[in-house]
């Protein structure tokens, strides 16, 4: 409710367990925006050979520099390999399986919060360079106890600008500030939209997204509204009653992957036993149940050629002057020398009009001015 209790927001939920989850996310980021700013929680993280148990590519082992971790409110610890894109060792030299990104993930669930996520397993996600991820927008889960191979194809999608259509290149012409460091999407702009609106009508930021400048996130013990008026505000953003998605364009030019996944069973249970084994010598896995807590995917590129979508006009200025010419070339014959023919035949039909009207006005007077002739009678007298 707000600050004096009138005015309550209500929503339903068709299962208590969405009620549940969501009533533990709201008290969840009360804490979390309560910790003291000098903690900095990427330091305080496990590191990768805790989460990867083992990284190849293109048959040779990854390298610790090849990947950049980050902390995702909801997912914890979170790992982008070649973000940057500019390290030769990932450049793609052949399609297929053996030449992919193959890795051997820990799905432990002990550190799990069981009401933050009710899901086990590793949440994926194949994006563009220099993109910030928003997992729980996109991306895919690995079960564990399943290898799981995924196949990829590159889409890239060009639209038009101008009098064709809104977008942005770089974003630079958008009216929203961008709240993250990597480059221009949607939902970067629009998570960004919405967070400057909450610190304007609500007085703070929500613990989900970036924090603008000179602002703060929402605590209950200082602002106990805030929650009424956070839920008012993302009820009108899902409702598309903000601003927000007029505001914010598709960018011109976007990289979109297509993908493709097949799964089958891993470790076998011949061979889970050498591979627990292995695992435990060379890189101190310990099994502390039965339970299936490991996981194996591979990702590669299905063809080293990718699909271009352009967006082009449906009748340029050229088109439609070809357009017209061919129109009425169709139905009005119109070359040039059909033109020259067309006004000789109406000079003709002119002249021979008045031609046609002199000769009866010339015959009409010659009639009104002919002599009368009397007539003659003759007799023969006897």
């Amino acid at each position: 409710c707000n600050a004096t209790g009138g005015n309550c927001f209500y929503k339903s939920f068709s299962s208590g367990l969405d009620a549940v989850l969501e009533w533990y996310r709201f008290h969840y980021m009360n804490i979390m925006a309560q910790l003291p700013v000098i903690i900095n929680i990427s330091e305080h993280e496990e590191h990768i050979q805790d989460m990867v148990f083992s990284c190849q590519y293109d048959g040779e082992p990854c390298r610790p520099s090849d990947y950049v971790h980050f902390h995702h409110p909801v997912f914890g610890s979170c790992y982008t390999f070649n973000s940057k894109g500019t390290d030769p060792f990932w450049t793609a030299t052949k399609p297929g399986i053996p030449y992919g990104l193959s890795l051997i993930l820990r799905a432990e669930q002990k550190d799990h919060i069981p009401l933050l996520s009710t899901v086990a397993g590793v949440k994926v996600m194949i994006h563009n360079h220099n993109q910030t991820p928003f997992l729980e927008h996109e991306g895919f889960d690995i079960r564990p106890g399943i290898a799981t191979t995924i196949g990829i194809q590159q889409d890239e999608v060009n639209r038009l600008g101008g009098n064709y259509g809104r977008c942005t290149t770089n974003g630079d012409d958008v009216n929203v500030k961008l709240l993250y460091n990597n480059s221009y999407t949607l939902q970067a702009c629009l998570h960004s939209c919405f967070q400057h609106i909450m610190v304007q009508e609500c007085g703070c930021g929500y613990y989900y997204y970036p924090l603008p400048a000179g602002a703060e996130y929402c605590d209950y013990n200082k602002l106990p509204a805030w929650g009424h008026c956070f839920y008012q505000l993302y009820n009108r953003l899902r409702n598309h009653h903000l601003n927000c998605f007029d505001q914010c364009p598709k960018p011109c030019r976007e990289s979109l992957y297509k993908v493709s996944a097949g799964t089958a069973k891993w470790p076998s249970a011949k061979s889970q036993d050498w591979v627990r084994q292995a695992l435990r010598h060379q890189n101190g896995y310990n099994s502390t149940s039965n339970r299936r807590d490991i996981a194996k995917v591979t990702i590669f590129y299905q063809q080293l050629k990718y699909q271009a979508v352009n967006e082009s006009p449906l009748l340029s200025e050229n088109l439609l002057l070809s357009s017209m010419g061919s129109q009425w070339s169709l139905w009005f014959g119109s070359s040039v020398l059909s033109v020259v023919e067309m006004f000789e035949l109406l000079i003709d039909t002119l002249v021979l009009s008045l031609l046609f009207c002199y000769q009866r006005l010339r015959a009409k007077k010659t009639l009104r001015v002919s002599p009368t002739v009397p007539s003659v009678s003759l007799a023969l007298e006897s």
